[in-house]
């Protein structure tokens, strides 16, 4: 059984200690309650079964955060209520060559909003390290975020 596993023990507390952020993450990505229970539960087997994989146990935290974020990801892919937001988000993080007006679009942002799109997708750069370099605060980072991306998909909706 798992809980004989040495390092399966630490992930139980944590579980138990942060299960409330989960589900609230969970629901902000699905908007249902039941959804974003099995979402959570789903996320929590799978870090079980995969709990072998997790080199560096201080990193547990993060790498929940991921299995639980995939979670959701998936099932919005699988039920195609993917947020046009989110959507915009997974081609910025993998752009293609050939993608102009997305590059084109970028570059009409104003300087604050495109840096912090070029620093986020095209360097892969966490909110924190993109508030470190411009010198802001997180809040202020993601608020520029949502906004850039809010105009980049007005713009690219405009687009034949």
């Amino acid at each position: 059984m798992f809980l004989e596993n040495q390092d399966a023990i630490g992930l139980i507390p944590f579980i138990r200690e942060n299960q409330q952020q989960f589900y609230r993450l969970a629901f902000s990505y699905v908007r249902d309650s039941e959804t974003a229970m099995d979402l959570v539960q789903d996320a929590i087997v799978k870090a079980i079964q995969n709990m072998h994989t997790l080199r560096q146990p201080d990193r547990l935290k993060t790498w929940f955060y991921r299995i639980l974020v995939n979670e959701c990801l998936m099932y919005l892919r699988k039920n195609r209520k993917l947020l046009p937001i989110q959507s915009l988000e997974q081609e910025l993080a993998a752009p293609e060559q050939g993608n102009q007006d997305l590059h084109e679009a970028i570059s009409q942002l104003p300087p604050h909003l495109r840096t912090i799109i070029l620093l986020r997708f095209f360097e892969d750069m966490k909110l924190e390290e993109i508030a470190r370099i411009t010198r802001t605060n997180l809040s202020t980072v993601k608020s520029r975020l949502y906004k850039a991306l809010k105009l980049l998909r007005l713009e690219m909706e405009d687009k034949p």
